[in-house]
């Protein structure tokens, strides 16, 4: 079973980050995701995000932080990308800076295809040549297009079909 997170993905959503700290990250974040119209409350999408925050940072590590949400304020699942370049502390659990935020947001009827979403999120962050791809993208269209590739066609390691070239 394949999630689509291109179709959740806008351009208008993938942002390289001005923040330099958590805080102005999340809202960084939750401003440009409230655009989408499947987000019905700003204001209880953001409490929902920063309580969420509080009980676990999301910064899972590897420079990487997924905020994610399940309420009621929101009908489908959304996403948005920002992207830093300098790092922010995210209180991750290896104690690194942050460099790429996929943060999600799901309607809270939809528990089941919310755990695919962020294993495939993850599964394809995980994957150093993919976080490095996101890195260097040089637009929104490319980074979308990386998150719209079926994970089958990323170089996804598995230490059985992948040839290292480097």
């Amino acid at each position: 079973m394949s999630v689509d997170l291109g179709s959740m993905l806008d351009e208008s959503r993938i942002i390289d980050l001005k923040s330099e700290t958590k805080e102005e990250a999340l809202n960084e974040l939750i401003e440009v995701i409230s655009t989408s119209p499947l987000i019905t409350d700003k204001e209880e999408f953001a409490r929902a995000i920063f309580e969420r925050e509080r009980i676990i940072s999301t910064g899972v590590g590897i420079g990487v932080a997924v905020p994610h949400v399940k309420i009621p304020a929101v009908k489908d699942f959304v996403a948005a990308v920002g992207r830093s370049f300098k790092g922010i502390d995210f209180q991750a659990l290896d104690d690194k800076p942050v460099h790429i935020i996929v943060m999600i947001g799901a309607s809270d009827k939809q528990a089941g295809e919310f755990l695919k979403v962020l294993a495939s999120v993850v599964l394809r962050l995980k994957d150093k040549e993919f976080r490095r791809a996101v890195m260097l993208a040089r637009s929104a269209k490319e980074i979308k297009e990386l998150f719209s590739a079926p994970l089958e066609g990323l170089p996804i390691r598995d230490g059985q079909s992948t040839t290292e070239s480097e």
